[in-house]
Order: structure tokens, then sequence, then C-alpha cells
């Protein structure tokens, strides 16, 4: 089977018989939308499902989320589910288990599904950090700072 796509590859190129592309990689596309009925889900839906190289289109209407697996381009499915007329953008949550401290003031959101909150960059830092232990050792804000020295 090798000793085929090599020679069909080499034909092809040789002779332009067709271009060779790269393949764009597989993925997982998460858009929030807001859905009000059957058949706002059903017309988006159809819509992402016209798109080259979409393989599955999920639609979950409590969690207001769409997922689409394939091929195709983040931002052409974004477009695509905005020209049905509904206010769409990338999915902002991620599962709470994954954050370090999920009640942030910028991470918490009381529109986010049960058990997300919002992707944002943890202000804490991880007290278990080398660098950061020393530092801690002759800060002023460590009481037991006095008792090093």
């Amino acid at each position: 089977m090798g000793l085929v796509d090599f020679l069909s590859d080499y034909v092809s190129y040789r002779f332009g018989s067709r271009k060779n592309k790269r393949r764009k990689p597989n993925q997982t596309v998460e858009i929030m939308v807001k859905m009000d009925c059957d058949g706002c889900e059903r017309r988006i839906k159809n819509a992402v499902s016209s798109i080259k190289g979409v393989k599955s289109v999920e639609v979950n209407r409590k969690q207001s989320k769409v997922t689409v697996i394939g091929y195709a381009e983040p931002s052409k499915v974004l477009k695509r589910v905005q020209s049905t007329g509904k206010k769409a953008e990338f999915w902002p949550y991620v599962p709470y288990n994954l954050v370090a401290y999920p009640y942030v003031a910028q991470a918490y959101d009381k529109k986010a599904p049960a058990g997300y909150v919002k992707n944002v960059t943890q202000a804490l830092s991880v007290a278990e950090a080398p660098d950061e232990r020393l530092i801690m050792m002759f800060s002023d804000e460590n009481p037991h700072a006095c008792s090093i020295m």
C-alpha cells in the first residue's frame, strides 16, 4: 500500500494532474449561541453541517453550546453561525476542575453552565513553586519572617 501511495503522489506531482495539498488537522470548535426553540437549533445545525470538512455537529440548547468536529476552520464556522442571525462567540468556559482558583473575580460568571467557569489567566501564583517560597520567606507579609532573620 505504501508503494502505491508513493507512486500515486509522485505521478500526480510530476505531471501536475493535481496539486499536493496538506490536509487541515481534525479539530473541535465550540461556540456559544443563544437558542430559544427547535427551529433555532435546526437552522444552526443545518448551516454548520453544510460547511466543507465538517464531520459532526452537536447542539446543546440547555448550555447554549454548539460543538463542531471536522476539518473546518474555526473562523468560518463562527461566521456561518452568525449568518443565521444569532449572536455567537467562541466558547469562553472551561471545566471547573481545571482551574486552580475558580472564584477569582474575572473567572466566576453566573451565566456559565453548571460545572464551568470563564477561561481567564489566574492572578494567584502557586505557593508550591520553589522561587515563590524563597521570596515569601523574607517578605513583610509573612508573619514568621522575623523568626528566620
